[in-house]
């Protein structure tokens, strides 16, 4: 795992999150979520890991080489292309959610904004991990990472995937018995890895013109359309 830096996340992205249209939000709010941004900065521990497998594909999902199969029909077709995967899981931490908890109990306007804040700079983690990550498979091509909880993933590939990257352990990262990730500002994802050029419908959210607004990245998902 290396160390990645993080910058106050975008105040707009969080405002949307909220339920804002960032031109509609008057001073005061856009001042209360700024304050946030930078209180989550200072508490956030982000932490994260990745191992790369190979890739064979099945009639019911795709089945890394650890042997642990990824279910359906969603995830398949949008590997197709790629022979190996980085599968990673990321969190900003237990101090996040303790913030967010004790926002709660004191201010719900400041706690919406933390929270919001918050699923604005965890997905600032994953696009600094792939960053990260698509310079170790030179000449390389990769389509959007896709999530448990997406299309038909279910959530309860959490579970192996977090005891596969040791991540309990390696960044205090676990899952609920329903399978829901906890610290709760946290991600799990698969960022397939091509050797020639893909569809474009399966290029990075980081190149999609709806990059900054997107709802669905919110969850390290994505809309499917670009």
């Amino acid at each position: 795992m290396n160390h990645i830096t993080l910058t106050p996340p975008d105040i707009d992205e969080a405002l949307r999150y909220m339920g804002t249209p960032p031109e509609a939000a008057d001073n005061s709010l856009r001042a209360l979520v700024e304050d946030c941004a930078q209180h989550l900065l200072v508490t956030a521990q982000p932490r994260w890991t990745y191992r790369v497998f190979d890739l064979s594909f099945e009639g019911d999902g795709v089945r890394l080489d650890s042997g642990l199969l990824l279910p359906g029909h969603a995830l398949r077709d949008h590997l197709s292309d790629c022979t190996q995967a980085c599968v990673l899981c990321a969190t900003l931490g237990a101090q996040v959610d303790t913030l967010i908890r004790r926002s709660e109990c004191i201010d719900m306007t400041r706690a919406l904004a933390i929270d919001c804040c918050a699923s604005a700079l965890a997905e600032q983690l994953c696009d600094k991990i792939e960053h990260r990550l698509q310079p170790l498979f030179p000449g390389c091509h990769f389509p959007y990472r896709f999530s448990p909880g997406y299309g038909d993933l279910p959530l309860e590939v959490n579970t192996p995937l977090l005891a596969l990257l040791d991540a309990p352990r390696t960044i205090g990262l676990c899952a609920t018995a329903s399978h829901l990730l906890t610290p709760r500002k946290s991600v799990t994802a698969i960022l397939g890895v091509a050797d020639h050029p893909i569809d474009t419908h399966k290029r990075s959210c980081m190149g999609c013109p709806a990059h900054h607004g997107c709802q669905y990245r919110k969850s390290g998902g994505h809309c499917g359309i670009s």
